[in-house]
């Protein structure tokens, strides 16, 4: 059985300074947690971030909305916890935080200059266009429903729609509308668009255009890290993330439905 450890006040004058460096962790935690990064990266990333800045020892516990470190330096130790928010995704800045990692990891930074420079990566990174983003997002969703089958005629319907649907899903997020409660007036919205567009242009497949249109809503990097989390010991988050990606297809499902319950009634279609 592991030694019980004699914890030494941080305020007795003799501890070095932990608060500083358990905080800094913790902010890079949680900005690879709201970037998109698994559990395993989060663990390996905080862990550098603290060891690099002084700490001997380093414990963290990844929840789905909160980071609890546990840091020591010699016989001194400390315990924070900060909340994590809403799971995104991120690659660029999960990509500049593990360089920032492996800077910070030959302990050429203080915490200070740490947390200038996390500072600077949370405003500063780089970001494409809201309309840049929105193209892509209509060119892979029209793509993937050549690939469902759907006819020349519908694929530009679910272009336009998927286009406008991805619009719509940044304004509502900016705002903090609820992420089920956008993800299931994003997927009426896009099904409706596309469903109408099929028909209106004498598409053949207007139920495969309607589905197409609302790919954009599938949480792909979520269900993956669900499944890499359960896979590599962290059953805990990798449910609850695994739950969040249900519902969020649930509330999808719910807008789809609506949506051709509406074209039916009012078109036939």
């Amino acid at each position: 059985m592991d030694e019980i450890e004699n914890l030494v006040s941080e305020d007795s004058g003799s501890a070095p300074a932990l608060e500083p460096i358990a905080m800094v962790a913790l902010d890079a935690g949680r900005m690879l947690m709201e970037a998109g990064a698994s559990a395993n990266s989060v663990d390996e990333i905080v862990a550098k971030f603290a060891r690099g800045l002084g700490a001997d020892r380093v414990d963290l516990r990844i929840g789905y909305a909160s980071l609890a470190i546990t840091i020591g330096i010699g016989p001194n130790g400390i315990t924070r916890m900060r909340e994590v928010g809403h799971l995104g995704v991120n690659q660029r800045l999960d990509q500049e935080l593990w360089h920032l990692a492996a800077r910070v990891s030959q302990q050429n930074l203080t915490p200070e200059q740490t947390r200038a420079e996390l500072t600077r990566l949370a405003t500063k990174t780089p970001r494409h266009s809201a309309w840049v983003m929105a193209i892509a997002v209509g060119l892979a969703c029209a793509a993937f429903g050549r690939l469902l089958k759907v006819d020349w005629l519908g694929t530009g319907p679910v272009f336009l729609a998927a286009m406008i649907g991805q619009l719509v899903r940044r304004e509502l997020l900016t705002r903090h509308v609820n992420v089920f409660i956008c993800a299931s007036l994003v997927s009426f919205l896009s099904s409706l668009l596309g469903g109408l567009g099929a028909h209106w242009a004498g598409s053949a497949t207007i139920t495969t255009s309607m589905i197409a249109s609302i790919l954009l809503l599938v949480p792909g990097v979520p269900s993956v890290n669900a499944q890499n989390d359960i896979l590599e010991g962290h059953p805990t988050l990798g449910s609850a993330r695994a739950v969040t990606v249900a519902v969020i297809l649930i509330f999808v499902a719910a807008g789809l439905w609506f949506g051709q319950v509406l074209l039916a009634k009012s078109f036939g279609i």
